[in-house]
């Protein structure tokens, strides 16, 4: 009745173990790392502000509208006026409001601006003894064309383009490298979780052996010192799973950390480690790379970026010119009706240089500062050309040296346990001694780590060629890393 008891009372823990337990696939893993990670985050809001700064200056270069209203403006002064070469006193009362729309440009730089003021003033000046009021209306239209220089507009509005495809660029690297990230975390959880089980095993396997060699002490086939062998070495292996149990405990902490799951869930890790057998063409590969990695053309924008330094910087004590152009009417009258019956038309044109004289040779060197930075950014893209071929030439070279370092991991493990199963009869028999099949037995539980560590380095390093190259070498299809953020 006791083993009944005990029986249905380990049956029911492991039901409620396994329920609580929360199974995890890479790709469910993946999913929440991109929902939760700190990084992420971090680098998306930085996307959402390249965006919107983007959105802002694209919306700026529109029609603005503004109104500005003045209701009410009193002012008393005693002034000299030159006009009589006396000193007046004025009282005005002024009421007044201006609307305008400034049109800018793009393809000249140019500025276009329709203003309209609109006033009733009551003015009394002591000479004379003189009191005027009426309504006056002043409406102009105004152009700003800068002349012998360079586009400040398009130029602003390219590096606000490539600040956005730079953030884009971030983005998706930064997605690439939490990709990594999880799963290296991820396939070390699964390593701790196979250590627990070979430790288990080789738990039950020493087991096995103490009740046989307890057996022949008890009928006094074997000696005594070969029982104290065997309580040594249960000791030993149930030491060995206690000690795997926490480092599980630890692996499962850090993994969940990582991808923001609550540290109170309780998670088992369940990986693909089929391991189906590559071709990689490295050729193609290298040209793939070179064709899509992101931080080639993370070089480029660095390099257009710098050739805008140098044509802001050929603008420091430039030789330029502004034309402006206005004409309008303007109208006043005590009677709001008649406010245009007699208009004036204003017009005015101004040519306008700055003339550069000397400058000590501050522009020359800070031009030849910018060409050497120009020339840096190239270096560094025939470096980053370099290293990509580098890295992928030895990630391939990994990979093929892993899939042979499986095959022999995988006989490894078949000898061992014929191994061990041989010496076990011997052992059985009384021919081989408990510490020689300690020896064994770790030997066993070695060569099965050493298969699990061989496929999750080839499963890691395969990762590694997609994120070298971006292309799936096992779906046969290019990587698109960026993704457009839900608005």
């Amino acid at each position: 009745m006791k083993k009944l008891i005990l029986l249905l009372s380990i049956i029911i823990n492991i039901v409620f173990t396994t329920e609580a337990q929360q199974g995890l696939t890479l790709e469910a893993a993946l999913d929440i790392a991109e929902e939760n990670s700190p990084s992420i985050k971090r680098t998306r809001l930085n996307l959402v502000r390249s965006k919107e700064n983007l959105n802002a200056q694209r919306a700026a270069l529109k029609s603005n509208f503004s109104l500005s209203i003045n209701p009410f403006e009193y002012t008393h002064n005693r002034e000299f006026s030159d006009l009589v070469s006396q000193w007046n006193t004025r009282e005005t009362t002024t009421s007044f409001g201006t609307f305008r729309i400034s049109q800018p440009i793009i393809t000249t730089d140019a500025t276009i601006s329709l203003t309209n003021r609109f006033s009733w003033q009551n003015s009394y000046s002591e000479y004379n003894d003189t009191r005027t009021k009426g309504f006056s209306n002043n409406l102009s239209l105004n152009i700003n064309q800068p002349l012998f220089t360079y586009n400040r507009t398009k130029l602003q509005i390219r590096e606000l383009e490539l600040a956005l495809e730079n953030s884009q660029l971030n983005y998706a690297i930064q997605r690439l490298a939490l990709e990594r990230q999880v799963a290296q975390y991820f396939y070390l959880a699964y390593q701790q979780q196979q250590s627990l089980v070979i430790a288990e095993e080789a738990y039950e396997n020493m087991k096995k052996s103490y009740d046989i060699i307890r057996n022949k002490v008890d009928a006094g086939l074997s000696a005594r010192e070969e029982l104290f062998q065997a309580e040594l070495n249960l000791a030993t292996s149930s030491s060995d799973v206690d000690n795997q149990k926490v480092s599980l405990a630890d692996a499962k902490d850090d993994f969940k950390l990582l991808i923001g799951m609550s540290l109170y869930d309780d998670i088992i890790v369940i990986p693909d480690i089929s391991v189906d057998t590559i071709d990689v063409d490295i050729s193609f590969a290298i040209d793939h790379g070179l064709a899509n990695r992101m931080e080639l053309r993370q070089r480029e924008i660095d390099i257009e970026n710098s050739q805008f330094s140098l044509i802001q910087t050929k603008a420091l004590n430039e030789f330029r010119g502004d034309l402006n152009l206005s004409i309008g009417f303007f109208g006043d009258n005590e009677n709001l009706g008649e406010i245009y019956g007699s208009p004036t038309d204003n017009e005015q044109v101004s040519l306008s240089f700055s003339i550069p004289l000397w400058d000590w040779g501050e522009r020359k060197s800070r031009i030849k500062a910018a060409e050497a930075s120009i020339e840096s950014e190239k270096i560094s893209y025939e470096q980053e050309e370099n290293d990509i071929i580098i890295n992928i030439r030895k990630v391939y070279r990994n990979l093929t040296n892993l899939k042979n370092q499986i095959e022999i991991a995988k006989q490894n493990v078949i000898n061992a346990q014929l191994t061990y199963e041989l010496n076990l009869e011997k052992y059985e028999n009384g021919d081989l001694t408990g510490m020689d099949l300690n020896i064994y037995q770790n030997q066993l539980s070695e060569k099965q780590l050493s298969l699990t560590n061989a496929i999750i380095s080839y499963k890691l390093e395969l990762l590694n060629l997609k994120i070298q190259t971006l292309y799936d070498f096992e779906k046969k299809e290019p990587v698109t890393p960026i993704k457009e953020l839900d608005q």
